[in-house]
């Protein structure tokens, strides 16, 4: 098999090795490896970075969305409204905390939650709203966070894909009552496996959480309520803070790669993505083409790596079967037409030139 020459992420350690090395061993000497000092001091450093008071370190950001659901109450006959457009892991968490995922359709713009098809999706037995900021462009918050505030309901943020990003100069994840983040390794800051934190200015919320993740103990086995194993270990945490540092570089070099694609793809055959906020931290770099999949297969025979998030929207998964089925043509329409293209800060100035040239050169179906 022939590698690719631009390959769509690379995760080694580059500028941040030495840090991640020393990190590393760090925890290994003092032999500490659970709920121990990394942990705590990451969750500081994590909380101060996304200008909030508390965050908690926990197994994954599918956990983190189901211990912020659990811990506000929301369970058995309540629904969370979500989007049709995102890995399935948001609605699977809203599953596992025992509630009911409910899907209103896309902003076609942004990709994300449209609030007017959320306020029509409002029943008696809604909870609260979980947008995801896709790609790493924040939802419409605003307009969100007014339709919950009109129906007092709980609004969870899905900052998965969102580190640093930010909503009319507003950091993602302050506008609603809590916020959830991946690590898993892809991420723009990702760990050497799975990770996740929840972050918020509820200090109660903070504290059911952290009891929550650790088997519902208020103390050493002293079990209050039922809760789960979703602890973010000490390896990972002390890797996290190594790596946290340079997450405005990667950002700031994510964001330069992309303003470099809009130029380069300004007259190419596809569709390229809104940038509505200057907060869009890009985590993904998805363009729209009727002839997706012959794209695709043009992009690998000139060695570029694609990949397509999502190519199912998340109501028509098998999965999700039990959910009352939702009417959602926009995500149907644009999940036919999505491809994401290389994007990371390891990538080179060359490299997105190689990409576009070889995107230009698509002729069709």
């Amino acid at each position: 098999m022939t590698l690719a020459s631009v390959p769509f992420v690379q995760l080694r350690p580059a500028e941040d090795a030495a840090a991640v090395e020393a990190a590393i061993r760090r925890v290994v000497d003092r032999g500490w490896f659970v709920l121990g000092p990394e942990l705590e001091a990451f969750e500081r450093e994590f909380a101060a970075a996304c200008g909030l008071p508390y965050a908690v370190g926990v197994g994954t950001g599918t956990d983190a969305l189901t211990l912020i659901l659990r811990a506000l109450g929301i369970g058995r006959g309540d629904e969370v409204i979500t989007t049709p457009l995102s890995a399935a892991y948001t609605a699977l968490a809203v599953l596992a905390a025992g509630a009911r995922p409910v899907f209103a359709d896309l902003d076609e713009t942004r990709l994300t939650l449209d609030p007017p098809a959320v306020e029509a999706a409002v029943s008696p037995r809604t909870r609260a709203i979980l947008p995801v900021h896709l790609y790493g462009q924040a939802a419409d918050l605003p307009a969100l966070s007014r339709v919950a505030d009109r129906h007092h309901l709980a609004l969870v943020e899905d900052c998965c894909q969102a580190h640093l990003a930010s909503c009319g100069g507003r950091p993602a994840g302050t506008f609603g009552v809590a916020a959830a983040f991946s690590f898993y390794p892809t991420k723009n800051l990702g760990a050497f496996g799975d990770g996740g934190a929840i972050v918020t200015a509820d200090r109660a919320l903070a504290e059911r959480v952290k009891r929550l993740r650790n088997g519902g103990q208020a103390d050493r086995y002293h079990h209050v309520e039922p809760g789960v194993n979703s602890r973010l270990d000490e390896i990972q945490a002390a890797i996290l803070r190594a790596r946290l540092p340079w997450l405005p570089a990667w950002t700031a070099r994510r964001r330069a790669l992309a303003a470099r694609y809009r130029a380069a793809l300004a007259d190419a055959p596809v569709a390229l993505p809104v940038e509505c906020d200057a907060g869009h931290v890009y985590h993904l770099f998805v363009i729209r083409s009727g002839a997706r999949d012959g794209l695709q297969s043009h992009l690998a025979r000139h060695g570029v790596e694609t990949l397509i998030h999502y190519p199912i929207p998340v109501p028509r998964q098998p999965a999700l079967a039990g959910v009352q089925p939702a009417v959602c043509p926009i995500a149907d329409r644009v999940c036919r037409d999505l491809l994401s293209l290389p994007l990371h800060p390891a990538m080179r100035d060359e490299d997105v030139a190689l990409v576009a040239r070889a995107v230009g050169s698509f002729g069709g179906a």
